[in-house]
């Protein structure tokens, strides 16, 4: 089954109360535990701004160069994500949309190419 990225950026959400936030959390976790029982949660994280931005790296002449913090022309960055293995494109929708009405913000779906890996590295197999 392949796997789905639902996530959010930061600049998505508005100014919350410390009581708002409380409740989007308990929200959250209520439906990550949904999530679990259904069989299909694999992983999240949330929380994440420009606070927790450790660095950025770049390729150089073939060798990492890091700078702190973000590209200063990121004008987006991640919020938080949730990582769901599900059989179909409708199934990932499902689970975003439970994610936006409990959060009441914005999400993203992103399939991973997970069966192209599947073939490449059948092929390097093959090839070896």
């Amino acid at each position: 089954m392949p796997n789905y990225l639902i996530a959010f950026n930061d600049e998505w959400v508005p100014e919350q109360t410390t009581d708002e936030l409380h409740s989007k959390s308990e929200a959250s976790h209520a439906l990550l535990e949904e999530m679990r029982t259904a069989g299909v949660f694999v992983f999240a994280d949330g929380g994440i701004d420009a606070s927790t931005a450790l660095c950025s790296v770049v390729s150089k002449d073939g060798r990492p160069v890091f700078t702190d913090g973000p590209f200063a022309e990121t004008k987006e960055h991640l919020g938080g994500f949730t990582v769901v293995e599900v059989p179909d494109d409708d199934a990932a929708r499902y689970w975003a949309g439970r994610l936006a009405v409990a959060l009441d913000w914005p999400q993203e779906v992103h399939r991973f190419p997970s069966e192209l890996a599947e073939i490449i590295d059948r092929r390097l197999q093959e090839s070896e």
